[in-house]
């Protein structure tokens, strides 16, 4: 078995489908709006380097590295990130990925990576590693191959040594989830990762596709919702000229001026913000810790695509 449906997942399944997604199963097995979709495990991965004979020179790469040269991080990560990229997914591995994007039914997809180290109350992943919005099946595979090498790109070499998890055995599961064309995303903080109060969460908001909050490009609206009273105690109006959506129907993304009638407007009604809140606020109380929530709005309905411990606090 080299892949795993979402409902077949659950929250101690992160050696195999990495935290990404083993917290997304998880969710959708517990009633929380999820778009659907699989994983790649990370014995695909071992067995992917095994059988093409490269993991001894991925040690002998990484044994390179010195943190005090960037040059030798740099070139590491050139040298593993080719290696991996140029060897074809094997056909047994290839037909069963594809068998399950095409019962998605979903045309596009998101392909995330998901290490197996990831995503933990200490470490955090985030932002490290390679996500892949609106690939189609023409691009699938060479996303997924992307997406396993993003597991050494200098930022990921740099945090495995800095963190000790060189010593450990760390692998990457893809993430394959149906593509949410959202109309509004953002991120929500079910603690307040500024001032630390534990009754408060913030909730930040944008027009188009989450990557552009994710990637700092743009600033979003903010709103902070009392917790114990669902009552909105503030909020923040950005004002946003840009945002990424869908770049055309055969994939990709690009960015487009917002109207100029909408750019100042709130991104999310009082009543949407609300009914978010809720949602995150269940997510918390399932996980029992405070969450960093990655959410989207689509046709009136609210999707979570991803949610991770809030490492700052």
């Amino acid at each position: 078995m080299f892949t795993r449906k979402f409902k077949d997942i659950f929250k101690d399944d992160a050696s195999i489908a990495g935290g990404k997604g083993a917290s997304l199963g998880e969710m959708i097995n517990n009633k929380i709006p999820v778009p659907d979709g699989f994983v790649i495990l990370s014995t695909t991965f071992d067995k992917f380097v095994a059988d093409a004979k490269i993991d001894k020179k991925i040690e002998e790469f990484l044994r390179s590295v010195n943190l005090k040269k960037v040059e030798s991080v740099n070139q590491a990560s050139v040298k593993i990130k080719k290696l991996i990229t140029s060897i074809d997914i094997p056909k047994d591995i290839k037909a069963e990925i594809i068998k399950n994007f095409k019962e998605l039914k979903s045309k596009f997809v998101a392909v995330r990576s998901s290490a197996t180290c990831e995503d933990g109350a200490s470490d955090a992943w985030a932002g490290q590693l390679e996500s892949y919005l609106n690939t189609t099946e023409r691009d699938l595979f060479e996303n997924v191959k992307k997406c396993w090498a993003s597991l050494f790109t200098p930022r990921a070499i740099v945090y495995r040594f800095e963190k000790g998890l060189n010593k450990k055995e760390i692998s990457v599961a893809v993430v394959v989830q149906s593509m949410i064309q959202s109309e509004v995303s953002g991120i929500a903080f079910t603690v307040h990762p500024v001032t630390k109060d534990k009754d408060q969460m913030i909730i930040e908001a944008g027009y188009g596709l989450g990557e552009a909050i994710v990637s700092g490009s743009i600033t979003p609206d903010s709103y902070i919702v009392n917790k114990k009273n669902l009552k909105i105690s503030d909020i923040y109006i950005a004002n946003q000229d840009r945002k990424i959506i869908q770049k055309s129907t055969t994939g990709g993304n690009s960015w487009v001026k917002v109207l100029e009638s909408d750019s100042e407007k709130q991104k999310l009604s009082n009543k949407q913000i609300i009914e978010l809140a809720k949602i995150c606020i269940n997510i918390e109380k399932h996980y029992k810790f405070p969450c960093d929530i990655e959410w989207a709005y689509f046709k009136s309905k609210f999707y979570i695509i991803q949610s991770r411990p809030i490492t700052t606090l």
